[in-house]
């Protein structure tokens, strides 16, 4: 059976704004009563049932983590098929630019295993509390200046200085002891 758009919008309109529902339990009943018509609508567009499925579970997680200004808007149904697509867009561009750069350069030289060397480091890295660890990684691998860490992270630069020297402090304990143990 097919229902159509208007009384379709109109069921979705009451579902998404009914009271006395918690926000959990409104946007459960949104998504059971819209999200298979997202997947044949994407599905429709892009010829593809894996991107379809996988854009249009994006695209509720994004309305989800915006529900009560999703909930809010003129028509949350639109939101999330706009959304959808718009990812399906996405990943489309992506893997056509990937295709014509292999095509273009070929396919990249594997790499072999790590050496000990990465593996101690990667490991000391993970020993690291977050902040840390995003300062040492961002510093260090990603060639970031303090001041852009700064603005990337919305931290003061001084706090960057801090967490840096505190990285160096532990990675040096924690290399030292991985090589105490295995060296």
């Amino acid at each position: 059976m097919r229902v159509e758009p208007q009384e379709a919008q109109t069921e979705e309109v009451a579902v998404t704004r009914s009271r006395g529902q918690s926000a959990e339990a409104e946007f459960d009943a949104f998504y059971r009563d819209t999200a298979r018509r997202v997947v044949h609508l994407v599905y429709g567009f892009t010829g593809d049932l894996t991107v379809a499925q996988d854009s249009t579970q994006e695209a509720y997680a994004r309305a989800w983590q915006q529900w009560d200004r999703v909930r809010n808007a003129d028509d949350p149904l639109a939101w999330v098929r706009t959304v959808a697509r718009r990812i399906a867009i996405s990943g489309w561009r992506k893997k056509s630019t990937q295709d014509r750069a292999h095509e273009r350069h070929g396919a990249h030289a594997t790499t072999g295993p790590p050496n000990e060397d990465r593996v101690a480091v990667v490991a000391a890295l993970r020993t690291l509390p977050d902040p840390v660890r995003e300062a040492v990684t961002l510093h260090y691998i990603g060639d970031l200046s303090i001041d852009q860490i700064a603005h990337e992270t919305n931290t003061p630069a001084g706090t960057i200085k801090a967490r840096l020297h505190r990285g160096r402090a532990l990675l040096a304990l924690a290399l030292r002891h991985e090589e105490d143990h295995h060296g």
